[in-house]
């Protein structure tokens, strides 16, 4: 190994994979309190529905967009109370990375990097609508990615129906 192969390279030269977190945003958001001002003067512990989904999408040359969609309902004694859908994204560079690295990067870890902000984007709408706010649990995404992962290859391996 010569000498000069440990030193940087210029801008572009490297070969090694990179990621990188270039932005994030909330690119739509929706508070809805369809039952105001009704919904302040029922009494009961809410019941809250909440939905997620993860999607990417390659923008351009070695970037792409994680969106993360959250959509949360509240009723209260049968009362829509308010209902939220957040889709908060972020654009990542990935440069030299084998797809095999690329798919569990894009559907785990940078979800991962993404939900606390999502998080805080919704907690302080609902807050903003006068509720209490509501902090999501923490998900564990790269558990969740094995798991899909997981029911992708036994459906791939499962023998079609009416065979024997």
């Amino acid at each position: 190994m010569a000498e000069n192969d440990a030193l940087p390279q210029p801008n572009g030269a490297d070969e090694g994979p990179q990621l990188g977190l270039i932005a994030q945003y909330v690119k739509d958001l929706s508070f809805e309190n369809p039952n105001a001002p009704a919904v302040y003067q029922v009494q009961g512990q809410p019941e809250i529905d909440v939905q997620f989904n993860i999607g990417t999408t390659k923008v351009g040359e070695d970037v792409h967009e994680v969106a993360m969609k959250i959509e949360v309902k509240a009723k209260v004694s049968g009362m829509t109370a308010f209902q939220i859908e957040l889709v908060y994204a972020g654009l990542f560079g990935a440069r030299n990375v084998p797809e095999d690295a690329l798919h569990p990067f894009l559907y785990a870890s940078a979800p991962q990097l993404l939900f606390p902000f999502a998080r805080r984007v919704v907690a302080d709408a609902v807050r903003d609508g006068n509720f209490p706010p509501l902090l999501l649990d923490p998900i564990d995404f790269a558990t969740l990615y094995q798991q899909q992962a997981g029911q992708v290859e036994a459906l791939a391996n499962a023998e079609p129906a009416g065979e024997a």
